[in-house]
């Protein structure tokens, strides 16, 4: 398995993967959903706001991650949120994405990110060393739907601390449906 940093000229690639990916785990229209939040990530998020991450095997794309910013109005950390993370469905449960996220992680660290924070399954993140947050420790743009969901971890030496004040995300991120 090569894994890689960015996607230039395979942007339609990532798309499909991940719409497929969605749409076989949890049904079209989420497919569609996360097909054009992917989209939108890549067309409106400055190339200093957004790292995406993918994995290949004999020239087939096998998964892809982002990482996009996230900036807090009274806090001066660097703040990334990992999502939408998908793995062909044929690749699932083999350790590609586990792969990947680690890759990914090491990468932030490598850039001097302070924290990165997601909203899924804490089981499967909990592997690659997400830990459960509140609210109150790190406000999300939106209100969040499933708050055991919200997952952060220090990517610096230093102890997760609490994110000072409100948030903001990039454009593509900027819907309530998506928290």
């Amino acid at each position: 398995m090569e894994l890689s940093t960015g996607c230039k000229g395979r942007e339609q690639e990532v798309i499909e993967l991940l719409a497929a990916t969605f749409a076989a785990s949890e049904g079209a229209e989420e497919g569609a959903l996360i097909g054009e939040l992917t989209r939108n990530l890549l067309i409106t998020t400055a190339h200093a706001d957004i790292h995406v991450f993918t994995a290949r095997e004999e020239r087939s794309l096998i998964g892809a991650i982002f990482f996009s910013r996230l900036t807090y109005d009274q806090d001066d950390r660097t703040v990334f949120l990992l999502g939408p993370v998908g793995v062909a469905t044929d690749r699932q449960g083999a350790g590609v994405g586990q792969r990947l996220l680690a890759h990914g992680i090491a990468a932030l660290r490598k850039k001097g990110v302070d924290l990165a924070v997601t909203y899924g399954d804490p089981g499967y993140y909990s592997k690659v060393g997400f830990r459960h947050i509140t609210e109150e420790f790190a406000r999300a743009p939106f209100k969040l739907k499933y708050p055991k969901g919200w997952l952060g971890q220090s990517l610096t030496d230093a102890r997760m601390t609490p994110l000072n004040g409100s948030s903001r995300c990039v454009e593509a991120f900027r819907r309530p449906d998506y928290w």
